[in-house]
């Protein structure tokens, strides 16, 4: 059924559109609902189920004056949702077998192998613990995330921090140079062009890592960053010490809201944080998982890859957010008190710093995302991603 409503909240009015099947009405009533007790400005919903899509709901605001419309084509940056995008990607080049979870780094990528990391293998890139989430032997310079060259040898230099293999750190930007570099000697491609090529254009799936077109630039939205929240306030926090300051060291040196919204930052591949797509995008990507590993004849991987990529490999509480998470093989699994994928803890994807979100569950045959550009402050995916995800599972028991 079409959802074509409009409502007055806050002292401002809100526009939706898009579709819902009938028996999934509640999930447009708590994506409403959102925009009436929460903080909500932008948002889009998008629930893929066997391989069909159930819902696919937008609405709000483009941007803090309120002056563009959130629309069907309207894109954001949906921040570490690319962490588990990515993951995908380079996990579908192990069900191609052009590398295991096992083997060690050096194998396909020999100049990583110096001062004491020529025992890392794969799996450390993929679970967090490849002990190099942020740069020490050779820090560059502010503005240096945008040279991904210069990132990549850097982390060829850098020293691990402890044993490899032994303690988790989220490495917040890291792990997507470090994935890219092997999918680029594996392929040709990056992390951005292999999307784009083998993902999201043949799924018609809206989400792109770096190399966005002007027409697709004209779809982003304005994101508006809360510097309440801890990873984002740490980088001009006063403990320039913590693992988490330091990990925004090659950030350039301007406000967070000036670099999420700059050009650069729509091109550049930062392929754990500068994704940006809408709801409906992710929750094809997702949906094709769940639908036996493809969608609409366009295949992603074997099941058999599938339920490898999703066996835990530990649950701790890693050391750069200090947040507990039960992490596979690059996607995270279900952690109700940190990433809220519903009931099923054999869920899986990916949530964003401010509320974003994509997951899949296996087993209901599901593919989920939602998206907002009013980030949040709280630890976890939020109280708006979370009554959807609720919403959506109170109608299909």
């Amino acid at each position: 059924m079409e959802f074509d409503t409009q409502i007055e909240a806050r002292g401002t009015s809100f526009r939706f559109g898009g579709f819902v099947a009938p028996e999934f009405r509640g999930v447009a009533d708590a994506f409403v609902e959102n925009f009436v007790s929460e903080e909500e400005l932008g948002a889009a919903c998008s629930v893929v189920l066997g391989g069909e899509t159930v819902v696919d709901i937008w609405g709000g605001w483009r941007d803090g004056a309120r002056s563009r419309p959130w629309d069907a084509p309207t894109t954001v940056c949906m921040m570490s949702v690319a962490k588990g995008v990515t993951a995908i990607c380079f996990n579908m080049l192990i069900d191609r077998g052009l590398v295991e979870a096992d083997d060690l780094v050096i194998d396909y990528w020999p100049e990583y192998g110096c001062n004491g990391k020529e025992k890392t293998r794969i799996r450390h890139f993929l679970d967090h613990t490849a002990a190099v989430p942020v740069l020490t032997t050779n820090k560059l310079w502010p503005g240096a995330m945008f040279d991904r060259e210069a990132i990549v040898g850097a982390l060829e230099e850098q020293e691990p921090l402890w044993e490899i293999g032994t303690k988790a750190a989220y490495h917040v930007h890291h792990q997507g140079f470090l994935l890219g570099e092997i999918m680029r000697r594996l392929t040709g491609k990056t992390v951005g062009p292999f999307l784009r090529d083998e993902v999201a254009g043949p799924l018609n799936a809206e989400y792109y890592i770096g190399g966005m077109t002007a027409e697709e630039e004209a779809a982003v939205a304005e994101v508006i960053p809360n510097m309440n929240a801890a990873l984002f306030a740490a980088k001009d926090g006063q403990d320039q010490r913590s693992l988490k300051a330091l990990a925004f060291r090659q950030n350039p040196d301007e406000p967070w809201a000036v670099t999420m919204n700059k050009p650069e930052w729509r091109q550049v591949e930062v392929a754990s944080g500068s994704g940006h797509g809408n709801a409906r995008g992710v929750a094809r990507i997702y949906g094709a998982l769940g639908n036996g590993g493809s969608l609409d004849g366009v295949e992603l991987m074997s099941m058999d890859t599938l339920e490898a990529m999703i066996v835990e490999q530990h649950n701790q509480t890693e050391a750069l957010q200090e947040r507990p998470y039960h992490q596979a093989l690059g996607v995270l699994l279900n952690t109700p008190e940190a990433v809220y994928m519903g009931p099923n803890m054999r869920s899986f994807g990916h949530h964003g710093i401010g509320g974003s979100i994509g997951f899949c569950d296996p087993d209901a045959g599901i593919g989920f995302s939602y998206c907002c550009n009013q980030m949040h402050a709280v630890g976890t995916n939020g109280p708006r991603a979370a009554r959807l995800i609720d919403a959506f599972y109170a109608a299909e028991a």
